[in-house]
């Protein structure tokens, strides 16, 4: 398993669950195991359900972790693959049976292993135009769904509090209503100390999940 997919995914469940006073040491253990074994994709992506379906209480990171564990399939499992594996039809029907699954955060960890590549510090300007090319014409998908993070990117600069405002307002059928918060507190201070953090959850609308969020983004940037 990935060094960085595991400790992200640790930390958002340590954080998740101690927001919730869950215990997560087992279902922790029974994921790593999942993502570590030598199962092909669809096999650990089944397993992976399995395990979220055993413990509902955990259900809101489903999503997250479906991101975690192609991160982890792409920096692991990959190499273990014929060379043009992503481009064979095997791969293109296992995209088709997927295509519904996994968030935009996606594109923020994928972002941030490019930062690491290139040695820059992460910035939400650079991930929108840079990354995500959201001003090129042939990319008008990704500036429509990141829309509402272009029109606020001031954010960064500005107090929680204003964040959480501005995330209140966003359409419920925004693909980006329950990342704004995070996403915007990530690259508004990546490496928060604890009480910084903790302003963080005071202003969340839904402090475990976006603290889940914030803590996977903080532990995969500082792996990288």
């Amino acid at each position: 398993m990935n060094t960085s997919v595991k400790e992200a995914m640790l930390s958002a469940l340590a954080q998740f669950a101690s927001v919730n006073n869950q215990d997560q040491d087992t279902f922790s253990k029974v994921l790593v195991s999942v993502f570590s074994s030598d199962k092909v994709y669809m096999e650990k992506l089944a397993a992976m359900d399995a395990a979220f379906d055993e413990n509902p209480m955990f259900e809101a990171l489903r999503e997250l972790f479906f991101d975690l564990l192609l991160i982890n399939f792409f920096n692991e499992d990959v190499r273990k693959l014929e060379e043009d594996y992503l481009e064979s039809p095997e791969w293109e029907q296992i995209e088709e049976q997927t295509i519904d699954r996994g968030t935009e955060l996606l594109n923020v960890i994928l972002y941030l292993q490019e930062c690491q590549d290139e040695a820059i510090e992460p910035e939400l300007s650079d991930f929108l135009r840079e990354f995500l090319l959201v001003d090129e014409d042939e990319f008008q998908d990704e500036h429509r769904i990141y829309e509402v993070v272009i029109a606020n990117q001031i954010l960064v600069e500005s107090s929680l509090k204003e964040v959480a405002r501005v995330s209140s307002s966003i359409p419920e059928d925004s693909e980006l209503k329950e990342l704004f918060y995070p996403m915007i507190g990530f690259f508004r201070d990546p490496d928060p100390v604890d009480e910084d953090f903790n302003e963080f959850i005071k202003y969340s609308a839904n402090p475990d999940f976006d603290s889940a969020v914030y803590a996977l983004l903080i532990s995969f940037n500082n792996q990288n």
